[in-house]
């Protein structure tokens, strides 16, 4: 299923409450992506689960009322004695609904359970053994373990969009709607978050500014030693927890560069030498420390680190800023920010562009791999060529089938490569597991280290083969390895397991989009013959493909038939 910025998504909303409201919100909202509400029959939460109707829908929302789900816990919520173990029965049916409903949807979500305030019970028992709060942390927990391994069902946190005010028992006996609009509106943005997340249009670098943002004062003016940062005052604590809101997106895996008007010398030593500053140097994938433009300095950012920027967000203290780098740079999420230093860290923790479905080792390591890219590029300026410098790389390449093990990276690398993707399918893990499931469709992931570190798994690549022609489906690379041949490797490995199970011609049908025109300059000099009318490459396999100088590549085993 893919769905592209002029599409409007089919979201499926079912519940066994009104959720006119919510849909409202989401159909009419202009930020993207645009969405399609239609609500399934009131109240018949798991026949339109399972039968959803004959229209194609991408996603679905699951909001229900814990007692509805699981009528045990409606006793409970009537002081009724219980059975938690018929609790566990009945939620047990509800997360096989969902697990058999992923067939019909690329993701659902599922939104955790929540009790009204007024709905207090005992309150000095409610957290006891049989008190009902205790047992609806119990039910949601026991529920996201029960969907841990669905991979394409997603529990929402739903106490988020809660206050005392959110219920409305008036709402509730007029419309069968039990919560006051804000709850919906609060929805509407989570839920449009996930799904740019699922998507792979999360945001992955986020560039700040330095005076009044990563610190209290004018650097050049007052000097490092007095920054406000830390200690005891009440603004300088608000910086250093906003540096720890940072610093954990950066653990996320989102890279951090600066853009600031300073002199570079006078930053970098405040950025060193404060006992108090949580950011240091090396917490920064680039940094553009100058008088220059802003918006180009952010422009170069992007240029060297390889990102589009729509993957970029902009935080600035001066609104003059804000705007320049807004009306140069439209794709930048350039966010409004608060003159109250005071709220900076809580403003960008509720920041939905940074959501993401798919989470793999590399996260951890982006920062760092960028950091080691460059010392590549350092590197690249000491020697005469290019075929030089890729020599003395002693870049390595090692091929793997699609496993358990690697299944989540190759998911996230095919959902959110924009520049290196040939046909830029978005598919689910268990869209691609029932896409695998053909005998004639392979799919391998690639690995690529070399002397300065280790790039993680950086690429995809999947086959479907008819009679004696194969055609490559994937053909994903990450931008931090672009460039270095590893795309050669990638179609001569490609041609050789094909040459080697008698297969013809191997075909590649570029499929164009805004952003992956760095795809069509390879395969144009790739040596590929090239259908212009069918935006076909095609390569005859009496010939040998030939691999790229000086890279080693450790294949898997022999291919056998697929």
């Amino acid at each position: 299923m893919q769905a592209g910025r002029s599409t409007a998504l089919k979201l499926y909303l079912i519940s066994d409450f009104n959720l006119e409201t919510l849909g409202h919100y989401l159909s009419n909202g202009s930020t993207w992506p645009q969405v399609a509400a239609t609500s399934a029959p009131f109240g018949q939460v798991f026949p339109a689960l399972l039968h959803p109707g004959p229209d194609p829908l991408d996603f679905a929302l699951v909001w229900t009322s814990p007692e509805k789900v699981v009528p045990a816990f409606g006793d409970a919520l009537k002081s009724i004695e219980i059975d938690e173990d018929r609790v566990l029965a009945e939620l047990g049916e509800f997360a096989n609904c969902l697990h058999q409903a992923q067939t019909h949807f690329r993701a659902i979500f599922v939104v955790s359970w929540t009790l009204p305030a007024h709905q207090r019970g005992n309150n000095i028992l409610g957290l006891r053994r049989h008190g009902p709060r205790r047992l609806l942390l119990k039910m949601n927990l026991a529920l996201a373990e029960k969907l841990e391994n669905c991979a394409s069902v997603y529990l929402l946190d739903g106490q988020r969009w809660m206050d005392e005010n959110s219920y409305s028992p008036k709402l509730w006996y007029l419309t069968k709607t039990p919560f006051h609009p804000a709850v919906f509106s609060r929805a509407a943005g989570d839920l449009k978050a996930a799904i740019s997340g699922i998507l792979g249009a999360s945001r992955k670098l986020l560039v700040v500014d330095l005076d009044n943002i990563l610190w209290g004062g004018v650097v050049g003016d007052v000097g490092w030693e007095e920054l406000r940062l830390g200690g005891h005052d009440y603004v300088g604590e608000a910086f250093l927890d906003f540096q720890q809101a940072l610093k954990s997106l950066r653990n996320r895996g989102i890279l951090l560069a600066i853009v600031s008007k300073n002199d570079e010398a006078i930053a970098m030593e405040a950025l060193n030498k404060h006992p108090q500053m949580v950011l240091r140097p090396g917490d920064f994938a680039a940094t553009r420390i100058n008088w220059n433009d802003k918006a180009a300095n952010v422009a170069e950012v992007a240029e060297e680190l390889n990102l589009g920027l729509q993957s970029i967000v902009f935080i600035d203290d001066s609104p003059i800023e804000r705007a320049r780098v807004r009306e140069a740079l439209p794709e930048v999420y350039v966010p409004e920010w608060p003159d109250d230093k005071t709220l900076f860290a809580s403003t960008l923790l509720q920041m939905g562009c940074f959501d993401t479905a798919y989470a793999a080792d590399e996260d951890a390591s982006r920062q760092q791999m960028y950091a080691t890219e460059g010392h590549r590029k350092l590197s690249r300026q000491m020697v005469s060529s290019a075929e030089e410098w890729l020599l003395s790389c002693h870049t390595v390449v090692t091929v793997e089938e699609q496993c358990d093990a690697n299944r989540e990276r190759v998911v996230q690398l095919l959902n959110k490569t924009n520049q290196m993707n040939l046909a830029t399918r978005r598919l689910s893990s268990q869209e691609l597991q029932i896409w695998l499931q053909q005998e004639n469709r392979k799919l391998w992931a690639f690995r690529v280290s070399d002397k300065f570190g280790d790039s993680g798994l950086t690429g995809i690549l999947s086959l479907e083969i008819r009679s004696e022609i194969a055609r490559i489906t994937d053909f994903v690379l990450s931008c931090r390895v672009m460039g270095r041949n590893i795309e050669s490797v990638m179609v001569a490995f490609a041609a050789q397991h094909c040459a080697a199970l008698g297969l013809q011609e191997l075909r590649a049908d570029y499929t164009p989009t805004a952003k992956n025109k760095p795809c069509l300059r390879f395969w144009m000099s790739s040596g590929f013959s090239y259908d212009e009318g069918k935006n076909r490459f095609l390569w005859l396999l009496r010939q040998p493909y030939p691999f790229p100088r000086g890279i080693e590549v450790r294949l898997p085993s022999l291919p056998v038939s697929i």
